[in-house]
């Protein structure tokens, strides 16, 4: 499965790169969608590769990303409790029938949509590939560093 992000905004975006951003929905920066790895998602990433990045999720960077930042239908914060209560499975099994395919986001309520926080530290380049030291297209594994980044700093209880 690809974690697809949004990296560049919209001025000056080219009309088919726009119209394949609205389908996948990623509307605003910092915005995140989970692709199937099919041929047709293949091919709208390459149209879009010079305002987003993706990469192959992990399992366990898929399962902090439902608790971290995911929302319910509603604008609710998915909690663990949550998920047990109304699907007898915890984030770890909600992950795992992702990455598989058993089952999507509308499934379990979820939203498509990932809000995250801008990345820590920064983003390489906005106008550069991932190969020449920038942000955009393609990063492999990588994309799960990339989201770790990104996601909410949470309080330490001390």
């Amino acid at each position: 499965m690809y974690a697809v992000i949004r990296v560049r905004g919209h001025s000056k975006i080219k009309r088919n790169a726009f119209e394949t951003l609205e389908q996948l929905q990623l509307r605003r920066v910092n915005h995140m969608v989970l692709l199937p790895e099919t041929e047709t998602a293949k091919r709208m990433l390459q149209s879009v590769k010079d305002y987003v990045t993706w990469g192959e999720l992990t399992a366990e960077e898929l399962q902090k990303v439902i608790v971290e930042s995911a929302r319910f239908q509603g604008n609710r914060r998915v909690r663990e409790e949550d998920l047990q209560e109304k699907y007898k499975s915890g984030a770890a099994q909600v992950a795992g029938k992702l990455l598989s395919g058993e089952s999507g986001l509308a499934e379990f309520s979820i939203k498509r949509v990932v809000r995250l926080h801008p990345p820590r530290k920064g983003w390489e380049g906005l106008k550069t590939s991932y190969r020449a030291g920038g942000s955009l297209g393609y990063r492999g594994g990588e994309i799960n560093t990339l989201i770790d980044r990104m996601l909410p700093k949470l309080e330490s209880a001390n």
